[in-house]
């Protein structure tokens, strides 16, 4: 009797991972969901259960901001579940102001990049356990907007900025997301992980939730059928199921067609993918969340 695959979602109560989590049930997998809100996760297990009345679907509770939530997330759930089948690092914030963590970092750089890679590293056993793992993080060419990148600099800015301001930092976070994943193909190259990004194009999901108008603009989008987060979904899912992207690892895909995109610069660089590394790594060792 074959077992059900394991699915790692973060950012699953809403938007591109709650239709993700939605459809691998339908699938048969056994769904491990990450949530900071008890009252979103009921709301959408009960969803799942409607749809697909067996699905099994684990809740692990934690705040992404906080470093110390995402390396005991990763712990728990990898005593609970000691192989991983898929990972997918769904999760993202687009913030209009600037807010500072606890641990000292910009809310958005926490969410959106430390996030992810602590929590990756965080899952290696388990997911290197698996034999054949994959790991899916969503990128944006919102990083396009990027501005210029410094390093470590950018990594640990925590300069107010205006709105407009805000696009840039967020596609810097994109940009470190398409970065992280060339660079952790190559070091965990042999292990039979493979991993890749994606730009899930432009969506109408929880990215927006800060915008007052953003009720009214989602309505008006659904309406014209823009922005539809299928899209997105469905991307996700064929990287994740796709034999052919299986046959490599560090790559970047687009939404609808699924083909590679060449992503901005210095996205690519070897040199600096190597030298973000080294930087976060450095950076959540010297905050102690990160083991020597």
């Amino acid at each position: 009797m074959m077992t059900k695959p394991i699915i790692v979602i973060t950012g699953a109560t809403s938007g591109l991972g709650q239709l993700v989590a939605l459809e691998m049930a339908k699938q048969g997998a056994h769904l491990v969901l990450t949530a900071r809100s008890k009252t979103r996760s009921e709301v959408t297990e009960k969803m799942i259960k409607e749809s697909v009345p067996a699905a099994e679907i684990s809740f692990f509770y934690g705040d992404l901001s906080s470093m110390r939530d995402v390396t005991r997330l990763g712990q728990e759930i990898s005593s609970v579940f000691p192989k991983i089948d898929v990972l997918i690092n769904n999760a993202g914030l687009h913030g209009f102001e600037q807010r500072i963590t606890a641990d000292g970092f910009s809310e958005m750089m926490a969410v959106n990049y430390f996030a992810p890679w602590l929590l990756t590293q965080t899952l290696e056993r388990s997911l290197r356990a698996a034999g054949n793992a994959k790991i899916i993080n969503v990128a944006s060419e919102a990083s396009r907007r990027h501005g210029v990148l410094k390093l470590p600099g950018d990594l640990l800015n925590t300069a107010s900025f205006t709105y407009r301001g805000s696009s840039e930092i967020y596609g810097k976070t994109k940009l470190l997301n398409i970065m992280f994943t060339s660079e952790l193909a190559r070091r965990w190259a042999g292990t039979g992980i493979s991993v890749h990004a994606l730009n899930p194009g432009f969506n109408v999901t929880g990215l927006g939730r800060e915008l007052w108008f953003s009720s009214m603009l989602k309505h008006l989008l659904n309406f014209f059928r823009i922005g539809d987060p299928r899209k997105g979904a469905e991307i996700i899912i064929r990287l994740m199921s796709d034999p052919k992207y299986q046959e490599s690892s560090g790559g970047y895909f687009n939404v609808g067609t699924g083909n590679p995109i060449v992503p901005v610069q210095p996205g690519g660089d070897r040199v600096m993918e190597n030298k973000l590394w080294n930087d976060t790594r450095d950076i959540l060792q010297q905050k102690g969340f990160f083991g020597n």
